[in-house]
């Protein structure tokens, strides 16, 4: 008996040193291959980076309300949605949402890495070692479209080109910058760029992923070679580099022959009573229209062109001049006349309107200074704008915001929050769509931003079917799908609301409809509840460039009614049930859009 015992200890030591060598063996070879791939970021630039794995956006819906919900007919829209309508308490979905990784997030961090690593190792390189690399470097002789003019300096403060600004970390080149600026781009080349027409002279590459629009350089010009870095989207075509610029001049159009179409006019407005505070250039101009006033302006590179004929005068939006109080459209139609007897009360309005021209007083943005201790959720049910108030606040405060999950076409068109690790404290708050108890507890305060159910489902059914900026067909509403997805999400809606109010710590309600009609109050409350100042002009600027990359172009519905009676009864009862949980909890209730009539 106490042989087979012996051979059987003995069997066993040599089973774990085996083991311990095959594990030894496993991480050195792991070690190998890392040190081999980071080589290659430095030796072998024109190498194509291999592409991330995709990681979902959003959540699925609870496994409760998909499995649990029947499919729409007729009085089948009780059951969970009954409970909650009558005990304004939503489901405890805490179990059922915990299917996610917490390290999911180094997943895609490796494209950043490699990106802070080039600029620091550009910033060490003396000028014989960068020329040294440059001749070991072997560059395609791509062809532009413009002509290439050379490599400038470019900083934060004093930026070469101030017309516009877009991002794109994966796909960018030349040749798109160059369109953006030309305004050559259309809705079927690029679904993720407004489609506009800049009408501008000159473009410009940064980092390889960055390009600046804009009708002036204003900065120094620099060696070529220090533009050294290649586009994102082109290997081997110089995008710029770190603080450098490379500029190309786009097709150039004879005035008269120019469109905007992203041109909106924005009112008739009171001359404000100190003019010099709103820092008001005037343009003298013969024969002056409202199309060569805003050619002045967008020459000039100001966001507004203000006209009173026979003047045209361009300038920003200030506190002295905030363009939320409108006159009467009749005031800047005596206004404009040309007879000199009008009284000297209708000789000072002015027709104003937005040109292209980007305000540049709010795009540049940075991670905290220094880690926040205290971790900011911005939630949302899907389809509620979180994406759109994310864009508001990075523009407001002036820093990035962060995600739970992580969308790479989000962070593609500048949302570079996007990759940080959700709890890292860099961001000023983290987008989530989560709603189940231990998820809500791990925040120490809140942003709850609500939409009108019957909106918000109908944008996430319009982004399960045609992505972020698309729209569903009328054979999309006509399928099974769509009832089946009101019969789970409209209950889920209610119950995200009902579990934050329960269970957040300290808790800012915000409704996506006040900030599309009183946008810098609600901004300013924002911005005071995640402890930030910020200053009147960037809530100005944030409001004029509050419609940035992800809205969809239009009011597009479908041709009909999508949501039955059945539909409307459901969701009516929740919208009842959501309005007085908010109201016993001393929040203001829903607009009354949203209620039943």
């Amino acid at each position: 008996m106490a042989k087979p015992l012996y051979r059987l200890q003995r069997f066993l030591r040599r089973a774990q040193l085996f083991l311990l060598f095959l594990g030894v063996a496993y991480i050195m070879a792991g070690s190998v291959l890392l040190l081999q791939r980071a080589s290659l970021v430095v030796t072998q630039r024109g190498a194509t980076s291999p592409p991330l794995p995709s990681l979902p956006s959003i959540p699925s819906p609870p496994r409760a309300l998909e499995l649990g919900m029947p499919p729409v007919r007729v009085g089948g829209y009780g059951g969970r949605s009954s409970r909650i309508m009558a005990r304004g308490q939503g489901y405890q979905p805490g179990s059922l949402l915990d299917n996610r990784t917490g390290a999911r997030w180094l997943m895609s961090r490796n494209l950043e890495i490699r990106h802070l690593r080039r600029r620091w190792f550009h910033s060490l390189m003396t000028e014989k070692d960068m020329s040294q690399v440059e001749r070991s470097t072997p560059r395609r002789n791509v062809p532009h479209k413009g002509s290439y003019i050379g490599c400038f300096l470019d900083n934060s403060k004093e930026r070469a080109l101030r017309g516009s600004v877009f991002t794109d970390f994966r796909k960018m080149t030349s040749t798109m910058c160059q369109d953006t600026c030309s305004a050559r781009l259309n809705c079927t080349e690029s679904v993720y760029l407004e489609c506009t027409h800049s009408g501008y002279q000159f473009a410009g590459l940064e980092y390889g992923s960055e390009c600046y629009c804009g009708n002036h350089i204003t900065s120094l010009r620099v060696r070529d070679k220090e533009c050294n870095l290649d586009c994102k989207g082109e290997k081997g075509s110089v995008c710029g580099g770190v603080g450098r610029l490379s500029v190309f001049t786009v097709e150039d159009m004879l005035p008269g022959q120019r469109r905007y179409r992203n041109v909106r006019y924005r009112g008739c407005f009171r001359e404000p009573e100190n003019s010099s505070s709103t820092s008001l250039v005037h343009v003298l101009q013969l024969n002056l229209t409202s199309q060569s006033c805003i050619e002045a302006c967008m020459n000039k590179e100001f966001p507004l062109a203000m006209l009173r004929s026979p003047d045209c005068f361009c300038g920003y939006a200030t506190p002295d001049f905030t363009l939320h109080e409108p006159a009467e459209e009749e005031h800047c139609s005596q206004s404009n006349t040309t007879e000199a007897s009008l009284p000297s009360t209708l000789q000072h309005f002015y027709q104003v309107y937005q040109t292209p021209v980007q305000d540049s007083r709010c795009t540049e943005k940075n991670f905290l200074p220094e880690k926040s201790s205290s971790l900011v959720a911005l939630s949302s049910f899907p389809g509620a704008g979180n994406t759109w108030v994310r864009h508001l606040i990075e523009l407001a405060t002036g820093y990035y915001t962060g995600s739970y999950y992580f969308d790479g076409t989000l962070y593609n068109r500048g949302f570079k929050g996007e990759k940080d690790y959700w709890k890292s404290g860099r961001t000023i708050c983290v987008k989530t769509h989560e709603s189940g108890r231990r998820e809500i507890e791990m925040y120490d305060s809140v942003i709850l931003l609500i939409r009108s159910p019957y909106r918000s489902l109908m944008a996430e059914f319009n982004r399960k079917c045609a992505g972020h900026l698309g729209y569903a067909s009328d054979q999309h509403w006509k399928t099974k799908e769509w009832p089946e997805f009101v019969s789970s999400y409209a209950s889920w809606w209610a119950s995200h609301v009902l579990d934050w109010l329960r269970f957040g710590q300290r808790v800012l309600v915000v409704h996506f409809e006040e900030l599309q009609t009183v946008l810098v109050p609600r901004l300013r409350s924002i911005a005071s509840f995640l402890n930030t100042t910020v200053t009147e002009d960037r809530l100005l600027c944030a409001e004029s460039n509050q419609d940035g990359h992800f809205k969809r172009s239009g009011a597009r519905q479908p041709t009909f009614d999508p949501f039955t009676p059945d539909m409307r009864g459901l969701i009516d009862g929740l919208i009842r049930a959501v309005d007085q949980a908010l109201r016993d909890r001393n929040h203001t209730g829903l607009p009354l859009e949203y209620l039943p009539r």
